[in-house]
């Protein structure tokens, strides 16, 4: 079955700016791409009130639209979502109710990432994937399922990074084997290069509602226990969301660092 054209709210960069990279940012569960766009991009500011579009003006902002997805614990639901669950405070139980959602929206998350690499000239390592929430989990679940091209010179093969919030592991597994073995994905690599040179910012609030921070850690756990670059943040406050202000300005730091200083200096690695 052939992955699923998402529909996608595009921000293009700044006038004059040109177009250097692309971060491909997915929304939490019973949100939509647009709702998500103006949250994220006249909402959410640091200290100064400046938005990430503020602070990185040659990037390109593609925010997928999740299919409507129907609620197995409530049978006539239908709610915009990844994938579904049967209880979203404790992912283990009815486990599997997650399989079929997250498979078929990785396979689609692909193919807007290499979409996105052919507009930036092949460079994946100028592509970031981020989520929130729900988004994140299916974020991390592309990133380990994906298979990056063989760069020109040997350079590592790596995306550019990847910045998740507020999020959690569906089927936190030991291994990448066996977490890439639930969603069976055709066209996954053998290794783990891609995860281990990709850098990954993770950020969580302590006192987030709908995510326990624990999921947070346990996710982070993960990521380490696969190889990642990882730079992990946690904030007192800010609720089930992007922290603010502090959270944001972090984010701008590590982007500039991993991610653009990475591209000006023409290396692939972070």
């Amino acid at each position: 079955m052939a992955p699923q054209d998402l529909d996608c709210k595009v921000v293009t960069p700044q006038e004059g700016a040109g177009h250097t990279h692309t971060v491909i940012f997915l929304h939490g569960r019973g949100s939509s791409a647009a709702r998500f766009a103006y949250d994220l991009m006249a909402l959410t500011t640091d200290s100064q009130g400046r938005s990430f579009k503020d602070h990185l003006p040659s990037v390109r902002w593609v925010i997928p639209q999740s299919d409507l997805r129907p609620v197995a614990r409530f049978p006539k639901a239908m709610v915009s979502q990844w994938f579904d669950t049967w209880n979203i405070a404790d992912l283990s139980q009815r486990e599997e109710l997650q399989t079929q959602g997250l498979r078929e929206s990785v396979a689609s998350i692909r193919v807007i990432i290499e979409r996105e690499a052919g507009l930036l000239g092949g460079r994946w390592d100028r592509v970031v994937l981020a989520g929130v929430s729900q988004g994140g989990a299916t974020a991390a679940h592309a990133l380990f399922n994906l298979a990056v091209p063989e760069n020109e010179g040997g350079a590592p093969r790596r995306l550019g990074g990847m910045m998740t919030f507020c999020s959690r592991m569906p089927f936190p597994r030991r291994s990448l084997g066996e977490t890439r073995k639930v969603l069976d994905l055709e066209d996954v690599p053998i290794d783990d290069e891609v995860i281990r040179n990709t850098p990954v910012l993770w950020q969580h609030c302590v006192d987030d509602p709908l995510v326990s921070i624990e999921y947070g850690r346990e996710l982070k756990d993960a990521l380490l226990r696969f190889g990642a670059q990882l730079q992990w943040k946690e904030y007192p406050e800010g609720g089930h969301w992007i922290q603010q202000p502090n959270g944001i300005e972090d984010a701008v730091a590590w982007f500039n660092d991993k991610v653009l200083k990475a591209a000006d200096t023409g290396s692939r690695s972070a």
